[in-house]
């Protein structure tokens, strides 16, 4: 059974300026039900004020929520802040912590969307709003539902933001693997970065990860992990370096859920990023995803 977050906000209008296309948070959904797959859907809440501006810039979540984010600032995210959109990051984000929750219920559960990890403290990045990594983190740990969070980040991009919100915190450890000179120019400084140079394929990108995920889930001995399922290090994807195949994929994916779930860690997936112009073909590559690691913690679940 697929445990996965969906809100009808997450498919934002499409803003006046900007290139992102929102096309795809539909596409998955899509996907998902034609798959045949068990499949339950979960809406969110809408994430509260307050627990943004616990990570974030309280102006900056003003700026938000009024709609009125200054235009320097909006040519970093990538396209304008409408009320739509507003409405839009509060759900994703609460959708990452409601995934969470489902998590520690179920095993794993999946975000449709999220994965914001360019988000910074007083500024969104690179198509991210606000970090819904970071923000989730945080509250997890404020409730006491975890005391020590992994975020494992699959995109091909490196996660600036996630990183820098986190930075200094022995309670939640960032472990990232990108193409190491893809965006953004500026790395910021994870726990453990693993830069990847470009055209890694399968055997390459599985090599890395066997290696450097093991490690740190012993060091760290985390009792919940994050994980930004980024499709983007797909060979065909506009916006990435790396050459991984949908096979390649899947091992990756069923690695890191079955890491955490053989230690008996709850995992919460967010979709992270994926482009390219034929939007059907990238959500189908999210809705695979999804479904392959819905099946290996079925798999750590054993016989019911």
């Amino acid at each position: 059974m697929l445990h996965v977050v969906h809100h009808a906000d997450y498919m934002a209008p499409r803003p006046e300026r900007g290139s992102f296309r929102f096309d795809k948070y539909y596409l998955v959904m899509e996907e998902l039900r034609a798959s045949g797959a068990p499949l339950t859907e979960h809406a969110p809440e809408p994430m509260p004020r307050e627990w943004l501006e616990a990570v974030h810039c309280p102006d900056y979540v003003d700026q938000v929520f009024r709609a009125e984010v200054p235009r320097d600032k909006e040519r970093r995210i990538g396209f304008p802040v409408t009320p739509a959109i507003t409405s839009r990051v509060r759900h994703t984000n609460g959708g990452t912590w409601l995934a969470a929750r489902l998590a520690m219920q179920h095993g794993y559960a999946a975000n449709s969307a999220a994965g914001s990890h360019h988000a910074l403290h007083d500024t969104g990045a690179g198509y991210c709003v606000f970090n819904d990594l970071a923000v989730a983190s945080n509250r997890l740990i404020a409730e006491g539902d975890a005391q020590r969070i992994l975020i494992v980040d699959c995109d091909v991009h490196q996660g600036d933001g996630t990183a820098s919100l986190t930075a200094g915190r022995t309670d939640i450890f960032t472990l990232s693997l990108h193409a190491e000179k893809n965006f953004p120019v500026r790395k910021a400084r994870s726990s453990r970065d693993v830069p990847l140079p470009d055209g890694v394929d399968d055997d390459g990108y599985m090599a890395a990860l066997t290696r450097h995920l093991p490690e740190v889930m012993v060091e760290f001995a985390p009792d919940f992990v994050l994980y930004q399922a980024g499709v983007d290090p797909h060979a065909q994807d506009k916006l990435g370096r790396l050459a991984l195949t949908d096979a390649g994929l899947s091992l990756r994916d069923r690695f890191v859920v079955s890491e955490s779930r053989r230690r008996g860690l709850p995992i919460a997936s967010a979709l992270g990023g994926g482009y390219g112009d034929d939007q059907r073909a990238v959500a189908a590559r999210h809705a695979a995803s999804m479904l392959a690691m819905a099946d290996e913690n079925a798999r750590a679940a054993g016989p019911q």
